[in-house]
């Protein structure tokens, strides 16, 4: 499914429809959310270098690593630095992302020189329009005529902090509906903000992946059991991603990622971790799951609407007589249909209409519409 994701990423957008947008979500029980974004950032990067993907460039909003980390990762997977410098733009907002820095400088005196880790920082994150502007404005470097470029962004959460839920909601829309943007890919830390703000971001998303252990953690077990399982939590755990077609249609998926020293790699379920995750359930009074006895025994119930398949005419039981009560009532309901299509029949040929009072007390113009004195 991991690979499918990439698929999305790099096909882009279609004419006239907002482009695929990918959330990475993850948790403090399983904060592998940075190794999953990474996987997709360096697919798609490889991707757009090669000339694959619909984007012709890629632009990196550093919230929480420098612009030398991601320049860094990119060449040890083994990308060419030449590449990289005419597909790849990063737009720094980790070095000073309130501009104290710039102010501290200033003040020490205009001989000093500015601390730049990247040709392009931005110095006041909280002004969502002017960070959309400078994002427009570096996918512009790559468009030749109409062009498209990819838009990642490492941490939305480090956004949230800074800004309104619905101003960057907006911001999020304003990229997604551009006609130049192919693609988008963000990472949330879940349980940092509200359920509500974590519901609209994916609401806006095409694509929900959601990183989470193996076991989850709850409150009653031990401190030492808590470490241990947090401790595994960080090597392997279950990767959960929802897709949302452009047809209306939502497809589920599962996947199993392990964390090694070269990334994060992902695989299909294995029957043993399924068996291991079934004996980790909490011990309960009653039983999840049935034995094979009660499924035998289950699949012999004869259901009440159901067919035995002994030769005989199906015969449905309404729940409230017997069947050979029905079928007499039944042989009874037809033939007083039958005499009553006969008489409506016979009375259609003589084309009279009879008209029979309730009873002889009734006035003579009580057929008529007793509001028609009414000033309506």
């Amino acid at each position: 499914m991991a690979e499918s994701i990439c698929r999305s990423l790099r096909d882009g957008s279609i004419e006239g429809e907002h482009s695929p947008a990918l959330t990475i979500k993850d948790s403090l029980q399983s904060h592998a959310g940075t190794h999953a974004f990474n996987y997709f950032l360096c697919s798609l990067a490889a991707n757009v270098c090669a000339g694959k993907s619909q984007a012709r460039g890629l632009v990196i909003v550093a919230f929480s690593q420098s612009p030398s980390f991601y320049l860094s990762l990119l060449k040890r997977k083994g990308m060419d630095a030449s590449l990289l410098a005419k597909c790849l733009l990063i737009l720094d907002c980790y070095s000073d992302p309130l501009g104290w820095k710039e102010k501290i400088r200033q003040s020490s005196g205009p001989d000093k020189p500015a601390f730049k880790d990247s040709d392009y920082v931005c110095r006041d994150v909280k002004d969502i329009t002017k960070l959309l502007s400078a994002i427009l404005e570096l996918g512009k470097g790559f468009t030749e005529g109409r062009a498209y470029f990819a838009v990642a962004i490492d941490s939305v959460s480090s956004m949230l902090k800074h800004a309104s839920l619905p101003s960057i909601a907006g911001f999020i829309s304003n990229l997604r509906s551009h006609a130049q943007v192919s693609s988008m890919l963000w990472l949330l830390h879940a349980d940092l903000h509200e359920p509500r703000s974590t519901a609209v971001l994916e609401y806006m998303s095409s694509i929900v992946a959601s990183v989470e252990p193996m076991v989850e953690i709850t409150d009653g077990q031990k401190g030492s059991d808590n470490l241990f399982w947090l401790g595994r939590g960080l090597q392997k755990g279950r990767f959960h991603v929802r897709f949302k077609r452009r047809n209306g249609r939502v497809k589920l998926f599962n996947e199993e990622f392990h964390i090694e020293h070269t990334g994060i790699t992902f695989s299909t379920p294995s029957s043993e971790n399924i068996v291991v995750s079934q004996t980790l359930l909490p011990k309960l009074q009653f039983n999840l799951q049935l034995s094979e006895k009660e499924r035998a025994d289950r699949s012999r119930v004869l259901l009440p609407f159901e067919h035995q398949g002994n030769g005989e005419p199906i015969q449905i039981y309404d729940g409230r007589r017997s069947l050979t009560e029905s079928n007499t009532d039944l042989n009874g309901l037809q033939k007083h249909a039958l005499s009553v299509e006969m008489e409506a029949q016979r009375m259609q040929s003589k084309g009279e209409i009879h008209y029979i009072r309730d009873s002889d007390d009734e006035q003579p113009d009580s057929d008529e519409d007793p509001d028609d004195d009414l000033d309506i």
